[in-house]
């Protein structure tokens, strides 16, 4: 199923749609061999994953430098990268995952889709620093971890957006043991009692 209404927040063209709608075939296909996402999950790639993953594009002006760290199945990276071709070609995507066989998807992903994207193979804490504009990560770690990435990885003014479930000010309080940040919660469009965590000038304690 197109996920053309389910984009109500933003307006995107058919095209932008119809690329969306490859990238789903794409995952659709890929997924049970690798495990790119949940199968109870696959009837519902769209809202699950798609939009969730879109919400998040509301910062593309913000960024020139997009990082995205353990892409896995490109939720949120290539979904960004989809978008960020007709809201904001001057962005530029890298996308971080550490295991081959998800680095080799995202790759051929990037190709068919022609999207000015490129992925780095690598564990996240192995990386240069990438000096990022903007970095996302998506069911990737705990708030504290990933606070630690982004301090290597984020300019000194950029932004870091973290969606969270229902565990989210858990993972806050614990994070602020180790770490100090301003922190903006945004509650997800998609997920009731989600929220996305957006964070700056994070430092240590």
């Amino acid at each position: 199923m197109s996920g053309s209404s389910l984009l109500p927040f933003m307006d995107v063209s058919r095209e932008t749609t119809a690329t969306l709608d490859a990238f789903v075939a794409l995952l659709i296909k890929w997924s049970p061999a690798i495990n790119l996402v949940s199968r109870s999950t696959l009837s519902e790639v769209w809202p699950r994953h798609i939009v969730d993953s879109a919400q998040l594009a509301t910062e593309l002006p913000m960024a020139g430098h997009w990082l995205d760290l353990g892409s896995g199945g490109g939720l949120p990276g290539i979904v960004l990268a989809i978008i960020a071709q007709e809201k904001a070609p001057e962005v530029r995507f890298t996308l971080v995952e550490s295991d081959q066989r998800k680095a080799t998807f995202l790759r051929q992903s990037i190709i068919q889709l022609k999207l000015a994207a490129k992925v780095e193979c690598s564990r996240i804490e192995s990386l240069l620093p990438q000096n990022a504009d903007v970095i996302s990560a998506r069911a990737l770690a705990p708030l504290a971890q990933l606070c630690a990435f982004a301090h290597r990885h984020l300019k000194p003014d950029g932004i870091a957006l973290f969606p969270k479930g229902e565990a989210a000010e858990a993972e806050i309080t614990l994070a602020k043991e180790a770490w100090a940040f301003d922190l903006q919660a945004v509650p997800s469009m998609t997920n009731t009692g989600s929220q996305i965590l957006k964070l700056k000038n994070i430092r240590h304690v």
